[in-house]
Formats: structure tokens, C-alpha cells, sequence
């Protein structure tokens, strides 16, 4: 992969102010992308790079705040979905409102993040690259024991990725997911300090796919939900 494989080309990474947001976006902007990040914060976090543009006070889960940041885009090439939320819990400590936010805070953002990102592909004409974030759960739905509200809201995930990749085939613009494992993160370590996290997906590993999936480069790989478990 080059390291202007997506020189001048607009990256929308949501998340893109978490721990493996802003690695992803330290990664696409070393192959050249502008990446713009929406920020649910209403004062914003530090940009920290010129090719970093953050836009404050954007609810994901909120259609015409979405359709709105990225209606105000200079252009499109890809977008990222790194936004999400994680809950563990047994069926009987999880009711409704935990079901739904989860829904919510996963498959929710995912649709209309894609929706008003194929609308702005769409117009420009010149197709583009979607890359959602799944998680071993969607795939291995066992694993989804004792955080059943979080394993559904990845499985819409996964299949909001595989249907879509179907409806855009013939229009240049491929849809993918990552479906990761556990990533080394601070606040992972912190939340399993017993665990090992030699066997985590290191967060590099995770830039270095989602570039590959949104690269130019990459013309034929869609609908896929790959996994990236490392040792885990």
C-alpha cells in the first residue's frame, strides 16, 4: 500500500475521537486522506492535524444531524463507522431500554451513517468505499452470551453491510465491515486487568485493514464481514 494511496480524497471517521478512531485516522491521514470526524461533544476534541477536521455536537443517531454534516462535506470518497457502544449483561438484567440502545448506538448510527454517505457518493458519481464495524459476536453469536442486547446490534450490523454491498454493486461504491475481536485499548485493559492482552487485536492491525478495504486499490472486495481476532 502507498503512502498517498488516498491523497486528496475525503474520509469521513466516525469515532474518530476514540482509541481506535483516532489510530485509524492517524493512519488514513499518513496515506494522504482529509479525514472528517463528527463529535457528538458540543465544544469538540482537538483536531491536532490540518488533514484532521472535527465537527462538534453531531448526534449519530439523529437523521437530519447526520444528513446534515455530511451534506456540508467538500466530497466523499469513504466513510467509516468506528461509532458504537458495548454493554455486557445476562438476559435478565437487560430490558428494553438496554435492547434498544444498543440497537441504537450500533445499528442505528451504522444505517444512517451509510444512508446519507451513498446519497453524497452518489451525487458526486465516481462511487466510493463504506467500511462498518461489526464484532466477533455478529459471526460466532455464541460468543454473544451475557451481552445478547450487544451481539444483535452487531449481527444488524453485519447484515446491514451484506444487504447493502447487494444493493450498490452496480454503482462503484463498495461496503464492507471489520469485525474485530478484542482490541488492546486503555479502557479495555483496565475493564479485564486479569486478561492477556498479547492476545488482543492491536489497534494498528484494525487501521491497517480498514486502508486496505477503502483503498482504490481494493475493486472487488464487498459485502465482506472480515474477521480480526489475532490470537484471542
Amino acid at each position: 500500500m502507498t503512502e498517498d494511496a488516498l491523497s486528496g480524497r475525503h474520509v469521513v471517521v466516525t469515532g474518530g475521537m476514540g482509541a481506535l478512531g483516532r489510530v485509524v485516522a492517524a493512519r488514513l491521514i499518513a496515506a494522504g486522506a482529509t479525514c472528517h470526524v463528527p463529535d457528538h461533544r458540543p465544544e469538540g476534541g482537538a483536531a491536532g492535524h490540518e488533514r484532521l477536521r472535527v465537527t462538534p455536537g453531531v448526534d449519530l443517531a439523529d437523521e437530519a444531524a447526520v444528513a446534515g454534516f455530511y451534506g456540508a462535506l467538500p466530497g466523499l470518497w469513504a466513510s467509516v463507522h468506528l461509532s458504537g457502544g458495548f454493554a455486557m449483561a445476562p438476559l435478565r438484567d437487560t430490558g428494553r431500554a438496554e435492547f434498544l440502545r444498543m440497537l441504537d448506538l450500533n445499528a442505528l448510527t451504522a444505517f444512517l451513517c451509510c444512508r446519507a454517505a451513498v446519497g453524497v457518493m452518489r451525487g458526486a458519481g465516481q462511487g466510493g468505499r463504506i467500511v462498518n464495524v461489526a464484532a466477533r459476536p455478529a459471526l460466532e453469536p455464541r460468543r454473544g452470551a451475557q451481552m445478547v442486547a450487544y451481539a444483535a446490534s452487531k449481527a444488524a450490523v453485519a447484515a446491514l453491510t451484506q444487504a447493502l454491498a447487494e444493493e450498490l454493486k452496480g454503482e462503484g461504491i463498495l461496503v464492507n465491515a471489520i469485525a474485530p475481536s478484542t482490541i488492546d485499548t486503555a479502557a479495555n485493559r483496565a475493564a479485564m486487568p486479569k486478561a492477556d492482552p498479547a492476545k488482543w487485536l492491536a489497534p494498528k492491525a484494525a487501521a491497517e485493514a480498514v486502508l486496505h478495504l477503502i483503498s482504490p486499490a481494493n475493486s472487488a472486495i464487498s459485502g465482506a464481514v472480515l474477521p480480526l481476532y489475532a490470537r484471542a
